[in-house]
């Protein structure tokens, strides 16, 4: 029997919802990753994996763990890391960053780019490029300036001659030009606004509304992504889908954390001081924070977030039952392997992690790339890269 025109769109109708129905019935049954599917539905963005990647690393801002996440990736993927040269461990700071400053760059030699910018340097746009290639991925993080200025004072007490002179943080935040010293603002770098510093703009510039409203868009330009560390499984979800990464290349254990005894608790009046004398960073930081969470809305909805971080913390439940002792972080004593200990600076505790006993090879490797602290990891990809030069020595682990 022939059927109408009319019959074979019913026909055709009722045949796609049958295989909508079944897919979905898949998806419930085998636990497929339903972002595999999305695509095809006008989800995710397809495409391959972004791998020019710079990460413009700030102090004190969850930075360490993001930088953990890039190393892994590029071990993976076997792609070239922009390192510091020779013995250092960042890329010039606090000066601005050079190009020489990098491992394999010649002043006078032929350009050379790599895949992955992310160690400590003090933005300088220009240098950047020429070791950066045209369709590197820009992005940074930032925290609320309060808490960031707190980790620094505690981190950094004796590198910062304004944190040294201080007795505490509220005695520095109650009269700060008594410590500060503007005409040596390198060396104090630390003490005010720190994230504006790194982003190679003037600590003590005046908080002019069109100076400010300047820079920003400085930043909006060049950096196609500004995360947030109080929203870091947030900005993980974020990051992942940018880069188009698999759920495994953003999870993270929380690396270069500090023990809660050695973290301030600032009076609300010190939180007021803090956000005045860092007045630029808060401007910096409330800008970046209303426009992450329009990227958010406009890219993923909250329903499709909340399922993200879920997933996203699911996984790092796994991870943490599959290679840590237990999923408390240790001080520095506690630590088993010394290869594992972090650096320790300042008056802060750096905490660190245990790895359970009896793990196969591969699944030890993984986890140890995982914990492992950012000295070791770039010192690591340093002697795999560059095999034909010195070592980078660690002093601390030979102590």
């Amino acid at each position: 029997m022939l059927l109408s025109p009319l019959g074979h769109m019913q026909r055709r109708f009722w045949t796609l919802l049958l295989l909508t129905l079944l897919v979905l019935l898949l998806v419930g049954l085998l636990h497929v990753d339903v972002e595999m599917l999305t695509p095809l539905l006008g989800g995710q963005t397809e495409g391959l994996p972004i791998t020019n990647i710079m990460f413009l690393k700030t102090h004190k801002t969850a930075s360490s763990t993001v930088l953990n996440i890039l190393f892994r990736f590029a071990e993976r993927h076997n792609l070239s890391v922009a390192l510091p040269a020779g013995s250092r461990f960042h890329l010039g700071y606090p000066w601005l960053f050079l190009a020489r400053y990098v491992e394999g760059v010649e002043q006078d030699g032929p350009q050379r780019h790599f895949n992955i910018m992310c160690n400590h340097l003090r933005f300088n746009l220009p240098e950047v490029q020429k070791v950066m290639p045209n369709d590197t991925l820009y992005f940074s993080i930032l925290r609320n300036p309060i808490f960031q200025l707190e980790s620094s004072f505690t981190y950094y007490r004796r590198d910062a001659p304004a944190f040294r002179a201080a007795p505490s943080l509220d005695a520095f935040l109650a009269a700060p030009h008594t410590y500060y010293n503007q005409s040596v603002s390198l060396s104090n770098a630390y003490a005010r606004n720190h994230m504006w510093f790194d982003l190679g703009f003037d600590p003590n510039a005046p908080v002019e509304e069109s100076y400010v409203r300047a820079r920003l868009a400085e930043v909006e330009q060049r950096f196609q992504l500004v995360l947030i560390a109080e929203h870091f499984d947030e900005s993980m979800v974020l990051l992942r889908r940018r880069l188009r990464w698999r759920l495994d290349d953003v999870v993270s254990f929380k690396l270069n954390s500090r023990s809660q005894r050695t973290v301030t608790r600032l009076t609300p009046e010190g939180q007021e001081r803090a956000k005045r004398w860092c007045a630029l960073d808060w401007h910096l930081y409330q800008h970046f924070n209303r426009t992450f969470w329009a990227s958010v809305r406009a890219e993923l909805g909250p329903r499709r977030l909340r399922s993200e971080v879920a997933r996203l913390q699911a996984r790092r439940r796994e991870l943490e039952a599959l290679c840590l002792q237990d999923s408390a972080p240790k001080n520095k004593t506690q630590i088993t392997d010394r290869r594992l200990q972090p650096f320790q600076s300042g008056e802060a505790s750096i905490l660190g992690y245990n790895l359970r006993q009896g793990l196969d090879n591969e699944t030890l490797r993984m986890c140890q790339r995982m914990v492992m602290p950012e000295l070791q990891y770039m010192a690591r990809l340093y002697t795999l890269q560059f095999p034909e030069k010195p070592p980078k020595n660690i002093p601390f682990l030979k102590a």
